[in-house]
This record gives structure tokens, sequence and C-alpha cells, in this order.
């Protein structure tokens, strides 16, 4: 055994169980290649595997519970600033609003096999009440199903991982290099996906003063709050606006009004539901599709009135103009 391999036996299990906490807590650390390595060493290397299991474990729980208080105690601001960190932030809010929405307790189980809802599963859970006991249960079952699954492949495949870990450290530089290619064209390919989203609706951007001055004309514009039905009966809105899922926009254009200013906002980072609800209207025809700057946010900033949802009553379908 060499001293590196004997080093990583030693302190391994302390070290695997520090990278999860620290990944599970939002730092852009991969995990999952540590357990796999942990896994791999545990069958070829004695490393203890029951160590490195309940210490990643309980660092994925502790981690999940401090983004679960967070959530309860902030709200929808933990999930918008995740979101908004995100290389994705675009559908972040709504894509986790809709699994949590249709999966509830399961969503938590199955998270950290979801990419991009690991993080944003706990703080949701907790913003939208799911019950304390509940959580952890499902904290644990997750945890357990992602360590065992991870630390298991390095089981089968230990001889595999030990080539590969050899052959990167017989050619470092190589290796180096090709993970930093991958990894640039992502970070290219999602920066290129949110200029193109931008670069249709940045333009006609309607500011939370000008959709003030607007509603009190006589005739105002068409006000659509996006957002799941999830995050409706959980956020406030702006009075008068039609509640709407983004997915909807597309399948109910032809009663949107053509004769008017279609104002449409959100509750995520850049507007990014509303913008791409503005594309979609943009792309139907509707030349005055407009998104709100800085949406839900924005208006609430300014110190104007907002409708809770234990007050919204009716939720009202656009009619097109005659």
């Amino acid at each position: 055994m060499d001293a590196l391999t004997a080093s990583l036996v030693e302190h391994g299990v302390p070290l695997v169980g520090l990278n999860v906490l620290l990944q599970q807590l939002g730092l852009p650390i991969p995990a999952v290649p540590t357990m796999i390595v942990a896994g791999a060493m545990a069958a070829t290397s004695g490393l203890s595997a029951p160590g490195v299991f309940s210490i990643s474990v309980l660092a994925s729980v502790v981690a999940d519970l401090l983004w679960f208080l967070a959530g309860r105690r902030y709200g929808y601001r933990v999930l918008k600033f995740l979101c908004r960190v995100s290389l994705s932030p675009d559908a972040c809010v709504r894509q986790t609003e809709g699994i949590f929405e249709r999966y509830g307790f399961f969503s938590v189980v199955v998270s950290k096999f979801v990419p991009g809802f690991s993080t944003v599963a706990p703080p949701i859970a907790g913003a939208l009440d799911m019950g304390l006991g509940a959580f952890l249960g499902a904290a644990f079952a997750s945890a357990a199903l992602w360590v065992g699954a991870a630390m298991g492949a390095g089981w089968l495949f230990s001889a595999q991982v030990d080539w590969l870990l050899a052959w990167m450290g017989a050619n470092a530089a190589l290796a180096a290099t090709l993970v930093g290619a991958l990894l640039a064209a992502y970070v290219l390919y999602k920066a290129w996906q949110r200029w193109r989203l931008a670069r249709f609706v940045a333009a006609s951007r309607i500011t939370v003063d000008e959709l003030a001055s607007m509603l009190d004309t006589e005739a105002p514009p068409h006000l659509v709050d996006i957002g799941s039905n999830l995050a409706h009966g959980h956020r406030p809105h702006i009075p008068g606006a039609v509640l709407l899922d983004l997915d909807e926009i597309d399948a109910r254009a032809d009663e949107f009004p053509s004769d008017r200013d279609i104002v449409l906002y959100c509750a995520c980072p850049n507007e990014a539901s509303a913008r791409r609800a503005a594309q979609i209207l943009l792309a139907r025809g509707f030349k005055r599709a407009r998104p709100l700057a800085g949406g839900l946010d924005a208006w609430i900033a300014s110190g104007r009135d907002v409708t809770h949802p234990a007050t919204t009553v009716v939720i009202e379908r656009p009619k097109r103009a005659a």
C-alpha cells in the first residue's frame, strides 16, 4: 500500500463527510466521484465502508436540515437566491415548484438523483410548510439511496476506478485539460441559452412605475402572474393579475387580448418565466407583450399594494378582444 493510499484510508472517512457536507450546502464541489472512489477503496484498500456511508448520510441530512430551516424562516427568498446563482436560473424556480407540486414527499426522497433539484428541494419543502418529521424521513431515505448508489458503483467497479485513478495520476495535465474544457463548454452553452432568451424581450420591459401609471388609466394592461399553482398559493400577487402557469401560455394564447398591452411578471430570477412567456406571445403575434422589470420583488419593494393568497378568491381567464 503506497503512502497516498495509506493516507486516504486513514483520513478518508472524515474527508468524504466534509466533501458531502460542503457540496450539499451549495458549494460547487462534486461529491459523487468522491463517494465512488471511497466505495472502490473500501473494496480494495481497507477504507471503512460503514464509516463512509454513515458520515456521508449524516452530513447530507445536516445540510438538508439547515436549508429546510432556512426555507421555513425566509421562504421563497432562499429558493430565489439559490436559483439566481445557478447556471440554469431561467428554469430553476419553475421546475422546482413543478416537481414538488407533483410528487411532494417523494420528490425529496429522489431529489439527490435529479440534476439541479438536490440543493433547492429542502428550502422549498420548508417554505411550503412540509412537516419536520416527514422531511427528516425523506431526507434520510434520499441520502441513504444516494450514498449507497455511489459507493455501490465504486465497489462494483473498483478495478476500473483504480485504473482511472492511476491513469489520471500519470496524465494529470491531460486529465485537467479535458475536465476544464468540458466545464467551459457547459458554462458557455448555458450563457448562450440565457442570451438567446434575453435578446427577444429585454428592450420591451416595462418598469414598476410605468405599470402603476397604466393601471390607473381607462384601458389598463392585461396583467398576468406567471407561476405554478403551488407558488400562487404561497406568495402575494399584484391586484387584478390573472394567475397562469408558464405551460399554459401557448395553449391559451388565443384567449389573450390583442388590442392592449399584456404585462407579465413572476417571482423568479431575472424575470425568467415572464420573459419566456413574453417570447411565446411575441412569436404568436402579440406585439405588445411586455415583462415587468424586476418582477414581483420590484413591485413589493416599491411599497405598492399586493393581494395575498388568502384573499384571492377568483382566478379569471383572459379574454381575447372581439
